[in-house]
């Protein structure tokens, strides 16, 4: 299918062939019939792309504030590959559609195949020929509504929003500044609700068009045709709410709206301009700024966007998606007419040369809707629903591993291809003698797209259960959300793949179990889990001075975890686990092999929240393991510190940095002139030659599900206040 992108580093756009996205369970695929381009939001991005490296970071700084922080933690360059590996790839572009349901996601009820629907998000309601969409970012078209028209249906929710953010009553007065798409929208709205509306905009035929659609009168915000009309219709005592609607890096809408509004009016931002706030003024009317949070309540709650969870009406009376059934409605009875703001229709095959002409100016409009091929707009499909099925459980009878032919080539299919594998995995396989990287399988057509073109994948697709079936494909590596990571290793260990699985193995006992009965039903154990620091050249080396013990050791391990941003997928503990059972692997896994043995028992205990840990492990030889798993440290200090002590010698590890040993001799490492290197290239190309030999895997299997049964085993000490024994890993 063909999907609009624009690489942010060189500002290329491109009307590109990119998979067809799956139909994942709880939400709906959509067959675009009409997209809207958002002449204000959408453009800022293109002009953006288009500036150069310094131009991006000043117009950015939140971001570069997040650079700086990734050099401290990581170093320059794994966070130059982060940052170039974000810039340099395909971003979507579009976030208001509508189309035709083309399949239905399993728990779906309330559409069918064929229902048209308005669909919104920048994520989901995309310039594509297909999308899908969760349940609570579409709404159904009302009969009789054009399908270009039910198009607006999310800039309409942000138009909607605004104004119920200024508790507009009837017979008040209300100034926009910004006639533009939102802004016209806003006019509509308040007049629908017994506002007298003034519009703002240095634009003449976007004041005239205001006023045709209902405002009382518009005009120049440099002119006194503005200050004359509002000081007309309120007897001199100022606009009740002011909307800045406005873009751009003036401070003139926020200086003109602290003197046009009346004494403790409200001043609504719904628009991104400058908003440097004249002290005085604000302060000596006591106005009452607000904003308004894009389409409703639910925007940027990935329980409420994507996992579907609604919030009761009767503590949230309007959210994304009653918004959304709002505004269609609204236009199905007349009371808000789009047709006026629409200045041009494309084809989507124009899509590029589109954007260019408005980015240009060439083309001049408010409103521009991409026109898909095909009836879309208007058919009703008889077909029964498509109901996406869960994936497949364990099939009987042993997989074998496909036979190699010696000297062939590696072929590896990645599934997920995220920050961590395009920075960290995909970066050392590319271009790897004896890899083929083979195919690679996402959930969004995009990210697969992406990686495709970066890293040289044969193929790109959504489907997972073709690369299973692909009897080329010697190894499967699994790097998704941790909450799919025991299935889809499940998977590929019955379909007779070697496989990578980025840590954790599994979230829960049930999930390990299932992985060891696919284990156990297909005779393929070859697995490795992405415990990377024991590969670490550094620590190796640290170890091999440090030379055998005789006596007990005692190790300590801090972890400088940090805190996370919000609305990060790692704080869903619902879904994705604790943030310590995602990696707490990891140092398990390190202390276990610096001390040669698997733990047979776990005591956790924990601060409120369970945000910071402090584990301690127990090994056979009355050696001991403490690692502190804290979020509260400072952002500048070291992410992980290490020390073991045995047998009068001492051993320390400083972030991967430099490491030292102190016994009868002393060894210092000079300190890693470039990068922190965390064993990852060591451990692929050891995953490599033992796929590519058919040798031993890197780590034992029964080391890998210790570890796992070890983290696990946190989580239920916490919750018992006692140490949890661990069985015997067989």
């Amino acid at each position: 299918m063909k999907q609009v992108v624009q690489n942010y580093k060189s500002g290329e756009l491109a009307l590109l062939d990119v998979p067809v996205p799956g139909c994942k369970p709880g939400g709906v695929l959509v067959r675009s019939a009409y997209s809207l381009i958002s002449t204000g939001t959408e453009l800022m991005k293109v002009s953006e792309a288009g500036m150069s490296m310094l131009g991006k970071a000043r117009s950015r700084p939140d971001q570069v504030a997040k650079v700086v922080q990734s050099v401290a933690v990581n170093g320059v360059p794994a966070t130059y590959r982060k940052v170039m590996g974000k810039l340099d790839s395909y971003t979507p572009l579009g976030y208001s559609l509508c189309g035709v349901v083309e399949q239905v996601g399993a728990g779906i009820d309330d559409v069918a195949v064929g229902d048209l629907v308005a669909c919104a998000g920048n994520e989901h309601a995309l310039h594509a020929e297909l999308n899908w969409v969760p349940k609570n970012l579409y709404a159904r078209v009302p009969d009789g509504l054009a399908p270009r028209h039910a198009a607006f249906g999310t800039v309409g929710s942000i138009a909607l929003q605004g104004v119920r953010q200024g508790e507009s009553r009837l017979g008040e007065v209300a100034l926009v500044i910004g006639l533009g798409l939102i802004g016209q929208l806003v006019v509509q709205l308040l007049a629908a609700s017994g506002v007298r509306v003034v519009g703002a905009d240095p634009d003449p035929a976007r004041c005239e068009l205001a006023e045709r659609l209902g405002a009382a009168a518009c005009g120049d915000p440099a002119s006194a045709a503005v200050e004359t009309a509002v000081a007309e219709l309120t007897g001199g005592l100022g606009a009740d709410q002011v909307y800045l609607a406005a873009g751009g890096g003036s401070n003139e809408p926020v200086e003109l709206a602290a003197r046009l509004c009346r004494d403790r009016g409200r001043v609504v931002d719904i628009g991104k301009c400058r908003l440097d706030l004249p002290w005085n003024a604000y302060y000596e009317k006591e106005l009452d700024v607000r904003f308004s949070r894009s389409y409703g309540p639910g925007r940027y709650d990935p329980e409420y966007e994507l996992e579907g969870r609604d919030y009761p009406i009767g503590y949230v009376r309007w959210t994304e998606r009653r918004n959304l059934a709002c505004f269609l409605d609204l236009l199905a009875r007349g009371s808000v007419d789009v047709e006026p703001l629409v200045s041009h229709i494309a084809d989507f095959a124009d899509a590029v040369g589109t954007y260019r002409r408005l980015k240009d100016g060439e083309l001049k409009a408010v409103a521009v809707l991409f026109r898909y091929p095909g009836d879309t707009g208007t058919a009703r499909e008889a077909a029964a629903p498509v109901v996406a099925v869960p994936a497949a459980g364990p099939r009987d009878g042993r997989v074998p591993a496909p036979a190699r032919a010696a000297g062939a080539p590696v072929r590896l299919a990645f599934v997920g291809a995220g920050n961590y594998a395009t920075s960290m995995l995909l970066p050392h396989l590319a271009g790897r003698e004896g890899v083929e990287l083979s195919t690679v399988v996402t959930t969004t057509a995009l990210s697969a797209a992406n990686a495709q073109r970066k890293f040289g994948f044969e193929e790109a697709t959504t489907d997972l259960d073709a690369v299973l079936g692909d009897k080329s494909v010697d190894a499967v590596f699994v790097v998704t959300r941790h909450s799919s990571h025991a299935e889809l290793t499940r998977r590929a260990l019955l379909a007779g793949k070697a496989v990578f699985v980025e840590k954790p193995l599994a979230l829960t006992e049930e999930e390990l179990a299932g992985v060891l009965s696919a284990v156990e039903e297909s005779g393929n154990d070859r697995l490795q889990v992405g415990f990377n620091r024991r590969f670490a050249p550094l620590l190796r080396e640290a170890r091999q001075r440090f030379g055998a013990r005789t006596g007990p050791a005692h190790l300590r391990y801090l972890v400088n975890a940090g805190r996370l941003d919000h609305g990060s997928w790692y704080l869903r503990q619902g879904t994705e686990g604790s943030r310590f059972a995602g990696e707490g692997g990891h140092f398990i896994d390190t202390a276990s092999w610096l001390l040669d043995a698997d733990p047979v028992s776990v005591y956790a205990v924990a601060s409120s929240g369970n945000e910071d840990l402090q584990v301690v492990l127990r090994y056979p030889d009355e050696s001991t393991a403490t690692i502190s798993y804290v979020t509260s440290g400072p952002a500048g200090f070291p992410k992980e510190t290490l020390d073991l002590v045995a047998d009068g010698k001492a051993l320390r590890l400083d972030d991967f940095v430099r490491a030292s040993v102190y016994g009868r001799k002393r060894w210092v490492s000079s300190r890693l002139p470039k990068a922190r290197d965390k064993g990852q290239n060591a451990e692929l190309a050891a995953f490599v030659k033992a796929v590519r030999t058919g040798g031993p895997m890197p780590v034992p299997l029964r080391s890998l599900v210790a570890t796992t049964a070890a983290t696990l085993a946190v989580q239920a000490g916490l919750a018992g206040g006692a140490p949890v024994t661990l069985a015997r890993t067989p």
